[in-house]
């Protein structure tokens, strides 16, 4: 599916390319959250990041703004799960009938992590999920 890029995104992912050595594949400039999410290949997550999260902290520094990277996935599957990450993810269940629900089961304890601060969170997975892979909706069981 093809992403859309503002020309905010597109010069931020040239400064993630240019300090990671990691093409990302997607950026949000989430502005409600004040962060920017990047979304790499699958496999490249630690190059990204780098060693004690020190690529990540070089780009906040210089945006001004809390970054986070998710991993991209090959399945709506997988990448739903990504997406949810840090949140302990156990199965992931694709529904498809007038519109495509993945049916996510999160550990109990880690609930408020896939859900975050204010729904931040699991916004922010549903947004890339209909991004990358036209799923309508995530739910949590």
């Amino acid at each position: 599916m093809a992403v859309t890029l503002s020309d905010e995104a597109r010069q931020y992912i040239a400064l993630f390319d240019e300090e990671t050595d990691v093409a990302a594949t997607d950026c949000i400039v989430d502005d409600e959250y004040d962060r920017v999410v990047f979304v790499v290949s699958p496999g490249t997550m630690g190059q990204a990041i780098g060693p004690g999260g020190k690529h990540v902290k070089r780009i906040e520094e210089k945006l001004g703004q809390d970054v986070e990277v998710v991993e991209g996935a090959d399945t709506p599957e997988d990448f739903v799960a990504n997406a949810l990450a840090p949140a302990a993810v156990y199965n992931v269940t694709i529904s498809e009938d007038d519109t495509t629900v993945a049916y996510a089961e999160v550990d109990h304890d880690d609930r408020g992590v896939a859900i975050g601060k204010d729904g931040r969170n699991i916004d922010l997975a549903r947004r890339l999920a209909k991004r990358h892979f036209d799923v309508d909706e995530i739910e949590l069981t």
